[in-house]
């Protein structure tokens, strides 16, 4: 049997940067090659840190308890929107509404998966593409970049408070839908804890709760007293970019006077809750997480 090769935090710091902050893969690979000490070596590695597209699903749409749907509907400023709702076929009509945003790689099989998990702890569950109203989520290469590199390449270039007025649409959508009860909470991961944060201030009352996992703070920290949900913090101790803004954002809802939970996982990396990149993924970390955002979500 061959030994999995040795990833260093280095690497995944690496990777951290490319997919965040820009680059190209060729200079990842390249980066990633003097770390491990050749190209094929880092070929190896690669495969390990980031997420993968190919990465099995822990639930399948045909389960008998839960029903999916690809639907359509209103973003803001006449942009249509589009998002994958999920629901539990046995009380759904009880069941609290929670939105799911993806990460930067846009509305992925893995963030269908959350979704599909969400629904069978007992939740109505609408995770909205951002990318709809531009052409959806890429779900092939072209050749030269990956699906996942084109997403991100596409959510880098479009306008931010584009993307956080379709949110707010979709919270707004979602809160009138049929099925479920009360006003939805929303789960983000990354980009979309980020926007989780986002919408918590330009959504007001259309928030119930809102559950951030590693999601970077609002640069302006002002409007924090707008907020009407109670927020769920998570962050990854060895996630300097996205902790570095923590504690300003902490102090100022503490300042508005806004309910919020933190909690930090001592030793792990960002997107640890992401089962699809297996040098990140932390098991412990993630199903103590779970259970957190299980329990504000129904609270």
């Amino acid at each position: 049997m061959t030994d999995k090769p040795s990833i260093s935090q280095a690497m995944i710091d690496l990777y951290d940067r490319f997919t965040h902050t820009g680059g190209n893969r060729r200079e990842l690979l390249d980066g990633l090659a003097r770390l491990a000490g050749g190209v094929a070596a880092a070929s190896a590695i690669l495969p390990l840190i980031e997420a993968r597209a190919d990465a099995a699903s822990l639930t399948s749409e045909d389960n008998s308890a839960i029903i999916t749907d690809r639907i359509v509907y209103a973003g803001a400023s006449g942009r249509m929107m589009s998002g994958y709702l999920v629901r539990p076929v046995r009380g759904k009509d009880r069941a609290p509404k929670v939105m799911v945003i993806h990460e930067n790689r846009g509305l992925t099989e893995h963030i269908r998966d959350v979704a599909r998990r969400l629904a069978l702890s007992g939740f109505v569950v609408l995770a909205p593409d951002f990318l709809a109203p531009y052409g959806e989520t890429p779900r092939t290469g072209d050749g030269k970049n990956s699906a996942e590199d084109i997403a991100r390449t596409m959510i880098g270039q479009i306008d931010r408070g584009a993307m956080v007025a379709d949110g707010v649409a979709s919270l707004k959508w979602f809160d009138g839908y049929s099925e479920g009860r009360g006003t939805p909470g929303a789960v983000g991961f990354c980009w979309g804890g980020g926007m989780v944060n986002a919408l918590a201030v330009a959504a007001g009352k259309f928030m119930k709760t809102g559950v951030a996992y590693y999601g970077p703070a609002p640069t302006d920290t002002s409007d924090a007293g707008k907020i009407k949900a109670k927020l769920v913090l998570h962050y990854a101790g060895l996630d300097e970019r996205v902790n570095a803004g923590a504690p300003a954002w902490q102090a100022a809802l503490t300042a508005a006077g806004v309910k919020f939970d933190a909690y930090t996982y001592d030793g792990v990396n960002h997107a640890f809750n992401n089962d699809t990149s297996e040098a990140r993924y932390n098991k412990a970390a993630a199903l103590l997480a779970w259970k957190r955002t299980i329990e504000a979500l129904r609270s």
